[in-house]
């Protein structure tokens, strides 16, 4: 659980993904929950006009080189398709463990995917992740990963990008 009498960063490790960019042959970082049990990925994009969505997809690895990389299931996203109109999250199904970010003109986004270690192959030695972004037209993307609770107790969070 989250102390309220703790800053995040020292529960939490927030690592760099990919971004600000046009999705095209860009492949985001690659994150280790080896230290951690959870992974909140935030993905936020700014469209501009004449947009085309980027694919999002789920890979597992065995290492953050991406080693015996593989597609990782999930079933939900949480998504803003308006950022500027409100603040409220919605809980939205994926369909074959994929789904495509806005394609409305001149908005800003967020989506939101949480990872638990118990959805990686971890008998496999699967325990790294990261986000797949598909070719996108106007459409620029950050990816942000926030990895919690370490597992184990630090006064400063173990490295994300390990192996």
């Amino acid at each position: 659980m989250i102390s309220p009498n703790a800053r995040l960063l020292e529960q939490a490790k927030i690592v760099w993904g990919m971004g600000p960019k046009v999705p095209s042959t860009t492949t985001p970082d690659m994150v280790s929950l080896k230290n951690y049990n959870r992974c909140c990925i935030i993905i936020t994009g700014l469209n501009t006009t004449t947009v085309t969505g980027s694919a999002i997809t789920l890979n597992q690895a065995t290492a953050v080189a991406n080693t015996s990389g593989k597609a990782l299931a999930f079933d939900k996203v949480w998504a803003n398709l308006d950022v500027t109109a409100t603040d409220t999250l919605v809980e939205t199904a994926v369909t074959s463990n994929t789904f495509t970010t806005a394609a409305t003109n001149s908005i800003n986004f967020m989506y939101v995917i949480e990872v638990t270690e118990e959805m990686l192959d971890v008998a496999g030695g699967f325990d790294c992740i990261n986000v797949l972004t598909g070719n996108a037209t106007n459409a620029t993307l950050s990816v942000t990963y926030v990895l919690f609770p370490a597992k184990e107790g630090k006064a400063t969070p173990p490295t994300a990008i390990t192996d």
